[in-house]
């Protein structure tokens, strides 16, 4: 499991280009929640959601994704353990990705 936050790297021409960057490779329990098949743009696409669970951070927020072999998780939520700040659990989507 990859941990990755969005970044720009320069290309050949020195132009920028938007890339993701490995940041940490925690361990993690990855509960799918449900799963759903739709169509857009005239293709259909199948999704899912699902719980991913790592341990506690400060440094984690919506804006990154996570890497799981093939299946990329978009972040939607951080929802920290307050009590014992043990975990995150990290609300997440697949499917549809950007990047």
């Amino acid at each position: 499991m990859s941990l990755q936050q969005r970044g720009t790297q320069r290309d050949a021409a020195g132009q920028p280009v938007a890339s993701w960057s490995e940041i940490a490779r925690p361990w993690a329990d990855i509960r799918y929640l449900n799963g759903k098949e739709y169509a857009t743009s005239g293709t259909i696409v199948s999704g899912a959601t699902a719980s991913v669970r790592i341990r506690y951070r400060t440094d984690v927020t919506a804006s990154m994704r996570v890497v799981c072999g093939a299946t990329i998780f978009n972040i939607l939520a951080v929802l920290p353990d307050e009590e014992g700040r043990d975990h995150l659990d990290l609300a997440c989507n697949t499917g549809v990705n950007d990047g």
